[in-house]
């Protein structure tokens, strides 16, 4: 799935944004109610991303598949087994020793592995294993494991400045307001980062605080020929053979404080840790699995379905892989630059790859036709009572109005976010706006621009070099200008237009940006860090062209941020009314209602459970299943073998290879399959964030990760379905790669499962 590095998802998110797909009032929907129920007649659905306190709602069918757990005792996410689950904040985690040891995709690591490869240590094709802890690798700068500690819901503190005369800009304030008051005060406790998260759209919200271990370290990932074994053209398929995991362990200071990496610094000790069964699971037993799942769109209206089927992903299918072929090309023959641009062209592939999925799925389903057919249900079931009709009759066509006036400029907005697509212009761009911010009290600073703020945005400065490079980025925005240098002229920045002057030709471009590139000092460290701070009227007066664009074009594009907020705000308002109408309208139905993903910790269960692909999808060699008649739940080593090609990326290991012909299994043979299972396949409802959610069984062992969904699955973002699968690696997989090729004894030991 690979939904996970946060500089792309960003921007991504704010395209997403303007397509009218999110706006931050919050999460979004499906029209297809969530149910979590069994029939004897048809296959268990097991839909729903859930927050630990509506477990015990859906208890009955949490112990009827097999939890052995008490639901009631995982609401509390300072018990076993949710406290063990962290995030990285883009990606999910868990600890799996009392010393601090952490697991996740390899994917999710990708970026701290690429950050300390170099041409003559590319621990990303070798990869590395710290066989003491004075060998672990400082992760790439910014790097986090969150701990959540506790979520109180504050929607009366949150909501309690609203009126109904509000702009939008004035109701967006507000909230923001209250957030930051919210986030203050629980930030007092020293080490903790403080965050509000709004659910069902905004109905309700809740204050969550997590602990932010900043020292993590890599101590183990498999060379990349095992963690990205398939690499871009397996991605999102059935069958994968992919070991796709890695360790990191969290440091903390002799206190247990979290602090600054230090060679004085010792491991986090955790309250509680996931146990390593030495097997994963059967086919049709029980999992589930708890993480910090992205977004979901499952609450939408029809029309912004069919606009972001339509339009959004097909044009960022395109940009995406245009992006990307735009680093191949400028990464040629150049392995440090490859090297630096490793992880974003992977997340673009990765991104191209998944609208496409997105788009092949909903074309063989129905969602916009049940899209309509909800809306239409909900407004007769209005107009049947006086008081809901006195409450909700301009409900639905109030929110569609809206949408279209943000539909309106869309594809000016997308083109414009991406016009400054350039790391030299964007760190301008935020040094400058952080002299602006500090001019005000910290209260009334941008979020990001906070003194609570300021030591994960100097270690975004600090990390840029090794991620850069100026020939690269170069090409990267002359791709971007030249999109923006298309648009019609009234819809382009009057600012940035009269500072590039006449570029209406290849040439002239590429003069004025070369000349740009040559003289900015933000490609230096020290340069960029001793700006860090600095007074407006330095950046006024700078030499820098980049700075100086930055300066040029503030207005305007704070004017654009501006309107920007005056529309969320007001969708702030109508989309919270449609979610209470939805979910009044379920509750009489008697059917639950999860809210959408929106990174916050939920809980997902289900089966292990094969699938029969629809028809017309891909197909291909399943470990002698073709997928013809159904794929089966589980990939063996024989499939390894069967795929091996010797190249990238069906590469792998010698000794790999070597032992799946001996058929040297040891204790991780399965019987029934006659050899190790590599992945398998559940039912659990997952999305981008979910990567790394450690798979537990019924009692809360750690029995896998998951790690992608299938191609067909996709746009289950949209519309889960009876056929949505997971795609987990088998602990038995990681395991017998630990010990059989690289030799990871130490950690095997502390997973307390060495010999």
């Amino acid at each position: 799935m690979n939904n996970t590095f946060k500089g792309i998802a960003a921007v991504l998110t704010q395209a997403a944004v303007l397509a009218g797909c999110s706006e931050s009032g919050g999460p979004a929907a499906t029209s297809e109610p969530p149910v979590a129920a069994t029939s004897e007649a048809a296959p268990v659905v097991t839909e729903g991303m859930w927050q630990p306190h509506q477990l015990p709602d859906i208890a009955d069918s949490l112990k009827n598949l097999g939890l052995e757990l008490d639901p009631a005792s995982m609401t509390r996410l300072t018990e076993f087994p949710l406290n063990a689950i962290v995030s990285l904040g883009n990606c999910s985690a868990s600890f799996v020793s009392p010393e601090g040891l952490v697991i996740t995709n390899h994917h999710c690591a990708y970026g701290s592995i690429s950050y300390n490869s170099s041409e003559e240590n590319n621990i990303l094709a070798n990869g590395f294993i710290a066989r003491d802890r004075s060998e672990e690798l400082p992760a790439r700068p910014g790097s986090r494991v969150y701990v959540t500690v506790a979520m109180d819901e504050v929607s009366e503190q949150v909501k309690a400045g609203l009126t109904d005369e509000m702009s939008g800009a004035e109701r967006y304030k507000a909230i923001e307001d209250a957030e930051k008051s919210l986030v203050a005060e629980c930030e007092k406790d020293e080490g903790h980062r403080c965050e509000v998260y709004s659910f069902y759209g905004g109905l309700n919200y809740y204050l969550i605080k997590q602990l932010a271990i900043r020292d993590v370290r890599i101590a183990y990932t498999p060379p990349e020929s095992i963690g990205k074994f398939g690499g871009d053209i397996d991605n999102w398929m059935w069958p994968r053979h992919t070991g796709d995991f890695a360790f990191y362990r969290a440091y903390v200071d002799k206190d247990g404080k979290p602090a600054d990496y230090s060679e004085d610094n010792v491991p986090f000790a955790p309250k509680h840790h996931l146990t390593v069964a030495k097997r994963g699971p059967k086919e049709g037993e029980f999992v589930m699995l708890a993480g910090y799942p992205g977004t979901t769109n499952r609450y939408r209206l029809a029309s912004e379905v069919e606009n972001t089927f339509a339009w959004y992903y097909p044009t960022m299918q395109t940009l995406l892989a245009e992006w990307s072929a735009t680093i191949a090309d400028a990464t040629a023959n150049n392995k440090d630059a490859e090297l630096k641009y490793a992880s974003l062209a992977a997340n673009l592939n990765n991104y191209s790859k998944n609208f496409g999925g997105m788009l092949a799925g909903y074309a063989r389903t129905d969602l916009l036709e049940r899209k309509r057919t909800l809306e239409q249900e909900l407004q007769a079931w209005i107009g049947s009572d006086p008081g809901r009709d006195a409450r909700y009759a301009s409900t639905l066509a109030d929110l569609q109005a809206l949408i279209n006036e943000k539909q309106v400029t869309q594809e000016r907005d997308l083109v414009l976010r991406y016009m400054g697509r350039s790391a030299m212009l964007s760190t301008a761009r935020r040094l400058y706006r952080l002299s602006v911010e500090n001019q005000k009290p910290d209260a009334e600073r941008e979020p990001g621009y906070q003194e609570r703020d300021l030591t994960r945005f100097t270690q975004s400065m600090q990390s840029i070099e090794r991620n850069f490079e100026p020939g690269v980025d170069k090409a990267i925005w002359t791709y971007f200008l030249k999109r923006y240098l298309a648009l019609p002229a009234d819809q382009r920045i009057a600012s940035f237009d009269d500072f590039l002057g006449d570029v209406s030709n290849d040439d002239a471009l590429e003069q004025k940006l070369s000349a740009m590139y040559a003289a900015t000092a933000l490609g230096d460290t020290d340069a960029r860090l001793a700006l860090i701070g600095e007074e407006r009227s330095v950046f006024d007066e700078s030499a820098d062209p980049f700075i100086q664009l930055a300066v040029a074009i503030f207005d305007d594009m704070k004017a654009i941020e501006d309107k920007n907020k005056e529309m969320d705000g007001l969708f702030l308002e109508l989309r919270p009314k449609f979610m209470e109408l939805l979910i009044a309208y379920y509750g009489e139905l008697g059917k639950p209602v999860y809210p959408d993903a929106n990174s916050s910790l939920r809980v997902t269960y289900g089966t292990v459970q094969g699938y029969t692909p629809p028809a017309g999808t891909i197909e291909g060699p399943a470990d002698g299943n073709d997928g013809k008649d159904g794929y089966v739940a589980f990939t063996t080593l024989r499939g390894i073998e069967a795929k091996y090609t010797g190249e990238d990326p069906f590469d792998s290991p010698a000794r790999q290879l070597q032992l799946i012909q001996d058929q040297s299994f040891g204790a991780y043979r399965d019987e029934t399959l006659d050899s190790v299972p590599v992945n398998f396949l559940s039912t659990l409802d997952i999305t981008g964030g979910n990567s790394g959610s450690a798979t537990m069984n019924g009692k809360g062992e750690f029995v896998g990760i998951v790690f992608d969904t299938t191609y067909e699955s996709i746009n289950s973002d949209w519309d889960f379905s009876a056929s949505t699968r997971s795609i987990h690696v088998d602990v038995a997989y990681i395991l017998w790669i630990m010990e059989n090729i690289d030799g990871a004894d130490v950690l095997l030991q502390e997973l307390g499962v060495g010999s």
